[in-house]
């Protein structure tokens, strides 16, 4: 066998080592629990009215939004239960609905990673229709009845209405 033939054996081996190790096949899901789960679901229940599928997801994005801010609970339920933050006995109130199954797909989704890029960094929605007189409301996303957006100093603002839906 030849120097070549050795080392390009060699070096075939040790790709193929390296790629097994780099699965993108990750479970994230493990990083959560049943009780998160729970929460989640809870959250796209009550909050993005079961309407579409994107705006669940953008409900979703912005638990998780809020779960990575240093400004929020680290936690879904924490996050999902802090007070005056979503709908009243969100995590309390029975889930009765035909559309739970996609509720639960949507939570599933959100926790494995996926999110709503419309949303970006935003930690905060309403319910779109409304109108406030703030003046450090930036816009990113209406999804599935709610207006979804950032807060920033007035003069970082540059959407101060939201778009048109998505959905």
């Amino acid at each position: 066998m030849s120097s070549f033939s050795r080392c390009l054996g060699l070096g075939l081996c040790a790709g193929i080592i390296v790629l097994a190790g780099c699965s993108s096949n990750k479970n994230t899901r493990a990083r959560y629990s049943s009780k998160d789960l729970n929460c989640m679901e809870r959250a796209i229940f009550f909050e993005a009215n079961r309407s579409s599928r994107d705006g669940m997801i953008a409900v979703g994005t912005v638990v998780m939004n809020r779960v990575e801010s240093d400004e929020f609970p680290n936690t879904v339920c924490g996050v999902v239960g802090q007070k005056n933050q979503f709908a009243p006995g969100v995590l309390s109130r029975p889930m009765n609905s035909k559309a739970l199954p996609d509720v639960k797909e949507a939570a599933h989704a959100v926790l494995n990673g996926e999110r709503q890029r419309g949303v970006q960094s935003a930690k905060f929605f309403h319910t779109a229709g409304y109108s406030f007189p703030y003046d450090n409301m930036h816009y990113v996303l209406v999804a599935g009845g709610n207006a979804f957006y950032e807060k920033r100093k007035s003069n970082f603002v540059t959407q101060r209405v939201p778009p048109a839906p998505i959905d």
